[in-house]
């Protein structure tokens, strides 16, 4: 695709249409149907069609989303969004709600802002005197967390060996008495701890009521990333809104509009507790900015950006709270569905409890899973990827998309079936 779009620097510009229409022409060999009913591979959705359309609105506005008295509007959207987002997940209202890229971003931004209070409450100002010297913080995690958390570790300063990794079960639960084993071995203080709603491969939620309650004996901020998870908050099924019982006693939350609830990309939401955390680590000098109360800028890495709660305010509005229950609840019920014809396929061994939107699943042999894997995107019905649990080559496949029915899960498991059975018969 570089090829077909490269070539040395147009001498003069050409017609707009022109462009549009060649590009829209010929870039279609290079796309994934990640918008259709039967992409799996990755937690990443589709797009809700209010929230698209309100993204290109978004872009043709051309609006910096960074002060309300510069952008009222899209300011006013987002507040909106990042309210309504608090109360469908049972978060406090009047945290600081902070839009960035993904999930990526939200964990750095809420790591960065506890790293700053943790050592602010310690008596150290990381603003003046940095990290240089700074008395130690810890950085509690658990064995199965997402890559994204130690990234973002590594974007404060703290290193994997610094890293304090708790066990977990087998579903990838962080094990309370482990966690508690692992605060008492050092003193109180200056500890952050990072749980997780929604194992990437397995769909498991660490227990909050158990582990949060022992991170409070020990005087430690709480983090929970909930990427995909945390939406289960807003779910009408009382067994998945149970996975998030007692989330709300935590510090900050990272979650992905762009995951489960299907806005478009760049919709990335940190949420802390405390505003006030945000702003001593992210507020903006510069005398010539316009500042008025808590402005986005105050309370993210960015000054320029586009308006990223702006869809997210559209596609809750298009849903309304019954809509994004039934959302959640169909993407848990295409899972259990895939997991039941899964189980009937001779070979085929589910490897997860099916909590939530996630399902992984293997042959005996390690070479032939991957095979499999490799088979069923050359036979192009559904893309789903591969994974390693517990040493073990397998496949993974993440129920996020609102455009996914029951004929898509049962299409794919055909294509599974059959591609099984052909292996076999070689």
């Amino acid at each position: 695709m570089q090829a077909v779009f490269g070539g040395p620097l147009p001498e003069n510009g050409e017609d707009a249409a022109s462009i549009i229409a060649d590009l829209a022409g010929r870039g279609d060999a290079g796309l994934v149907a990640i918008p259709g009913g039967r992409f799996f591979g990755l937690v990443v959705g589709g797009t809700l069609p209010a929230a698209l359309a309100a993204d290109w609105l978004v872009s043709t506005w051309d609006q910096n989303a960074g002060s309300s008295t510069l952008t009222p509007t899209t300011v006013a959207l987002e507040r909106v969004a990042g309210e309504w987002v608090c109360d469908l997940l049972g978060l406090p209202t009047d945290a600081a709600v902070a839009w960035v890229t993904g999930a990526q971003m939200s964990n750095f931004v809420c790591l960065a802002s506890a790293q700053h209070a943790v050592l602010r409450r310690a008596g150290w100002d990381l603003t003046r005197r940095g990290l240089r010297g700074a008395p130690p913080v810890r950085l509690v995690v658990g064995e199965y967390r997402h890559g994204a958390i130690d990234r973002a570790a590594r974007f404060c300063g703290i290193g994997l060996d610094e890293l304090t990794i708790v066990a977990a079960d087998d579903q990838g639960r962080m094990l309370p008495g482990a966690l508690a084993a692992a605060l008492d071995a050092t003193p109180a203080g200056r500890t952050i701890v990072c749980l997780q709603a929604g194992e990437v491969h397995t769909g498991a939620f660490d227990p909050f009521a158990e582990l949060i309650p022992i991170a409070r004996r020990h005087d430690a901020w709480v983090h929970i990333d909930g990427a995909f998870g945390l939406w289960a908050a807003g779910a009408q099924d009382p067994t998945l809104r149970a996975l998030t019982t007692g989330i709300g006693a935590a510090d900050s939350w990272t979650t992905d509009a762009h995951k489960t609830l299907n806005a478009p990309y760049d919709c990335g939401i940190a949420i802390l507790r405390d505003p006030e955390d945000a702003v001593a680590m992210f507020r903006a000098g510069g005398d010539y900015l316009v500042h008025s109360s808590l402005d986005p800028w105050d309370v993210t890495p960015e000054l320029s950006r586009r308006g990223r709660g702006v869809p997210v305010w559209a596609a809750l509005r298009s849903l309304g709270r019954d809509g994004v229950g039934r959302l959640v609840d169909r993407l848990h019920d295409n899972a259990v569905h895939l997991e039941a014809a899964l189980r009937g396929i001779p070979g085929i061994t589910v490897l997860n409890d099916v909590v939530y939107t996630q399902v992984m699943f293997r042959l005996e042999d390690d070479d032939a899973t991957r095979t499999l894997g490799a088979a069923i995107l050359e036979e192009g019905t559904a893309a789903l990827t591969g994974a390693v649990w517990q040493g073990r080559a397998s496949l993974r496949c993440s129920m996020s998309s609102w455009a996914t029915t029951a004929d898509d899960v049962d299409r794919t498991v055909a294509a599974i079936a059959r591609i099984v059975r052909d292996h076999a018969a070689q």
